[in-house]
């Protein structure tokens, strides 16, 4: 980055967690002249008020701006863009930090904060289409922070809480995931709260969810603002393919020994899962589980990958693509040359159908768990009867046009939320 560039830093975290605490706190121990963006989604910007009572800055003089009535991952990414251009080029800053809304999920936010209106889904604002002037060429996103709570972590991943997101309704541990693993740095805030051997699960559980991402013990929001501000951290494309789960999938090792009962192992078959087992045992699934995701093959459905993605108490499937060898010629054909290797994963009947699961959790009883996997899995008198006898109970999706599908051998678990749906099968 050019030195003029102004590094911009992105502070996420659910309600409670401490954002505005941190950021306070660095607002007075910086050298640096600072300028804030605040996110908040009512009327009224609580959190800015905060800050400019907590501190010495002020929004007359422009030092803070107010962004409300809307989440910045979502409907105000455009004003985002604006307002932190519009401070850019006064370049009386030597930092920006953004302090996001509880709901916003940061991927969607560095993704508006690296391309620009260069996003296919971002509609240009009125500046822009009458500037032409690119947002974002005096500044550059440097560090993203997540503050956690450490007192609440284990209640949130457990809780059934649904929060609101201007009609989109988020769940709070799917939510508090999200966060987790698109960060460079994790502040594991009110420790003071938690005893040691529940703090040492949580920073583990933390560890094993986003294995990149520096954790840092805080107190009341104190950290060395040095730390997150101006600390050349972010590197996008690391940053998306950095969650622990992803690690797992392509390293994957199982210990049911790991310090502090945190765990993780990889679950695969070849053969489709039946759609009453494994909708009865989604129904049941243990609360061990933390984190789950990846693809699945389903019986009775050929043409297409479903994916799984359970985060706490939610439990949302999606559409995965078509397999390659439901791919009508000459596509099959490019895909299995683009990707060599999946001659060596092809199966003479399946072709490259399969299941592959992550399960990271505390306290998972790996044997248990795995073997009602494999329960899930069609027996051999199974893959011979007439699939489509069996009851699916899971949701349809369209297929992607196949301009639209991410090249890859083996459809996964997309990181974003397109098409995903919340599911309670049991209901």
């Amino acid at each position: 980055m050019p030195d003029s560039s102004i590094p911009v830093t992105v502070l996420s975290g659910t309600l409670g967690a401490g954002k505005t605490t941190v950021l306070n706190h660095v607002l007075h121990e910086s050298d640096d002249r600072l300028a804030v963006l605040v996110n908040d989604m009512g009327e009224v910007n609580v959190d800015a008020e905060h800050v400019a009572e907590s501190s010495d800055i002020a929004d007359e003089d422009e030092e803070l701006i107010e962004l409300s009535n809307g989440c910045i991952c979502c409907e105000l990414r455009g004003d985002l863009l604006e307002a932190i251009d519009g401070l850019a080029r006064e370049r009386e800053f030597d930092g920006i930090v953004v302090e996001s809304t509880g709901v916003a999920e940061p991927l969607p936010v560095a993704q508006t904060l690296t391309l620009g209106f260069d996003q296919g889904d971002l509609e240009p604002t009125e500046f822009y289409e009458e500037t032409g002037i690119e947002p974002l060429e005096d500044c550059h996103l440097d560090t993203t922070v997540t503050v956690v709570d450490a007192h609440q972590f284990r209640e949130a991943m457990r809780s059934d809480e649904i929060l609101d997101d201007d009609g989109t309704e988020k769940h709070l541990g799917d939510l508090l995931v999200e966060q987790v693993e698109f960060c460079d740095v994790l502040l594991l805030n009110k420790c003071d709260l938690v005893d040691e051997a529940t703090l040492d699960q949580v920073e583990s559980t933390l560890e094993v969810l986003q294995p990149r991402a520096e954790i840092l013990r805080t107190e009341h929001g104190r950290v060395d603002p040095d730390l997150i501000v101006s600390a050349d951290r972010f590197d996008f494309e690391e940053a998306r393919r950095s969650a622990g789960w992803i690690r797992e999938l392509q390293e994957p090792h199982e210990s049911a020994e790991e310090e502090h009962g945190v765990t993780s192992f990889v679950f695969e078959s070849r053969r489709p899962l039946h759609p009453e087992r494994f909708a009865e045992l989604l129904d049941e699934f243990p609360d061990a589980v933390v984190r789950a995701k990846g693809h699945f093959w389903l019986a009775g459905r050929g043409e297409e990958a479903i994916t799984l993605n359970v985060a706490g108490q939610s439990t949302r499937v999606g559409p995965g693509g078509p397999w390659t060898d439901a791919l009508p010629e000459p596509e099959r054909s490019e895909r299995l040359e683009a990707n060599p290797e999946l001659e060596e994963y092809w199966h003479d009947r399946w072709g490259d159908r399969s299941v592959q699961f992550v399960l990271i959790g505390t306290e998972m009883d790996h044997e248990s768990l795995r073997a009602d996997l494999a329960d899930c899995v069609l027996s051999d008198e199974e893959l011979e009867a007439d699939w489509s006898a069996y009851e699916d109970r899971f949701p349809t999706f369209e297929l992607p046009d196949e301009d639209e599908e991410d090249e890859g051998s083996t459809p996964d678990a997309d990181e974003s939320r397109s098409g995903q749906e919340e599911i309670g099968i049991a209901d």
